[in-house]
């Protein structure tokens, strides 16, 4: 078993002012390295230990090692029906609540239920297998309560039924957390947890029914041992301050957003993690697109230390290894000419 680090000092040495750490967000090529199909990776931990474990292999450059971003774990916990495909990550179908009367009646589920077992032995076996640090990765709040009662009818319900709405975050929230203690068990460096839908709303409501929670989370969960890393690829700037107020230990965006006004809204002793298009750039761009792009997003950002690269969101099936070749020697150039 890999020896425990300490994860605040590994943190710091992301902050490096003379090199810019790589940390993109892929599972999916491990997942072809292996010759299996999403579903198979989805639905058996030992499938997705060994796609984890392929492309480290791989690209053993990456600062840590991730699991895929699967954002119907915990909602099919709570029963929520699932589609599955073989080439695509799960998706939500229909609506688990509706009503106060529905909501009240949802019981937390176990962290024994449904495919969370499996996300913990992939965690654990690459824990255990791999010399460096992993990445969890969890579904956050807000996120989590608009898979269940349908992202259209909570964006309206907090507004005109917020009762209801922090009741059903209360039962995300207190689910989430659990499932975060079970990936620390694990031995895990920290979760890189996913509330896209947040950022569809204004900050002052992004505080009020995302971070209040996720902060939650993060005292209960993060120390020396283990980080929570707010990932909100929704966000275009306009509720960086709400994800800063949870008190992660890193921060995570999407594409949509600038990552130098990122870089200027986030505090300067965090890593701040992005923010590279993973299908209009990874997929579908060519090598020395891709190469490209990467160049010019150091050269914008690297004079921070706190800035990491990365994917904006977790790569899609079908990333061409040329491209993926193509972003690592940008980093690697880039770092030589520091």
């Amino acid at each position: 078993m890999s020896p425990k680090i300490n994860v605040t000092r590994w943190l710091e040495s992301l902050c490096d002012p003379k090199t810019v750490a790589a940390l993109p967000i892929m599972t999916n090529p491990g997942i072809e390295l292996t010759g299996m199909t999403v579903k198979d990776a989805v639905t058996d931990g030992g499938n997705h230990f060994k796609a984890i474990n392929a492309l480290n292999g791989k690209y053993p450059q990456s600062a840590a090692c991730t699991v895929i971003m699967d954002l119907t774990v915990e909602a099919e916990a709570f029963g929520a029906e699932l589609v599955f495909q073989d080439d695509e990550v799960p998706s939500v179908t229909g609506r688990l609540v509706s009503d106060r009367a529905e909501v009240e009646r949802l019981q937390i589920p176990p962290i024994t239920t449904a495919r969370v077992p499996e996300y913990l032995k992939a965690n654990r076996m690459a824990v255990e297998n791999i010399g460096k640090p992993v990445l969890s990765g969890c579904i956050g709040p807000y996120s989590l309560a608009g898979r269940l009662f349908d992202m259209t009818e909570i964006m309206m319900g907090i507004y005109t039924d917020p009762d209801t709405v922090r009741l059903l975050l209360e039962k995300c929230t207190a689910f989430i957390l659990e499932y975060c203690r079970a990936l620390k068990d694990c031995g895990t460096a920290g979760v890189i947890m996913a509330e896209p839908a947040a950022g569809l709303l204004p900050d002052e409501d992004c505080r009020e029914f995302s971070s209040v929670y996720v902060r939650r989370i993060v005292e209960a969960v993060q120390d020396d041992s283990f980080a929570v890393i707010l990932h909100n690829c929704g966000n275009g700037g306009h509720c960086t301050g709400a994800m800063v107020c949870t008190g992660c230990r890193g921060y995570h965006f999407g594409n949509r957003i600038d990552m130098a006004d990122a870089l200027r809204d986030c505090p300067a002793d965090v890593p701040v993690m992005g923010n590279l298009d993973p299908v209009g750039i990874f997929r579908n761009s060519t090598p020395e697109q891709v190469y490209t792009e990467t160049y010019a997003l150091l050269e914008k950002c690297g004079t921070h230390p706190n800035f990491v690269i990365s994917t904006g969101c977790d790569v899609p099936p079908g990333i061409p290894f040329a491209n993926i070749d193509a972003f690592y020697r940008a980093v690697a150039d880039f770092n030589i000419q520091q």
